[in-house]
């Protein structure tokens, strides 16, 4: 998983899935969060990237995609938001809303 800077956001998410976490690393549900991003990586088998963004480095970009609680996490495809959850994700859901795009 990678942590990226705004500046890389737009390249990241423009082609293929993407599942971005949106996260800061004060927050517990977001450290519960990432122990469960490992396994959605896997299940994924490469056909879907992850990506985490915190808050607090990236707040314009966390502003402009409206994220207002933590974890936040969307999933992209092709650059376009495609579906937004917030909270925590169990796995099975998480990876289920994903393949749906892929």
């Amino acid at each position: 998983m990678l942590e990226i800077e705004e500046k890389d956001f737009e390249k990241q998410v423009e082609k293929g899935v993407t599942l971005v976490d949106f996260f800061a690393t004060w927050c517990n549900p977001c450290r519960r969060m990432a122990q469960i991003l490992p396994d959605i990586e896997s299940e994924l088998e490469g056909k879907a990237k992850i990506i985490k963004v915190d808050v607090d480095k990236c707040e314009k970009l966390a502003r402009e995609y409206g994220v207002m609680s933590i974890p936040t996490l969307i999933i992209f495809k092709d650059g376009k938001e495609q579906e937004k959850h917030i909270g925590i994700w169990q796995s099975d859901d998480c990876v289920k809303a994903i393949k749906k795009y892929i």
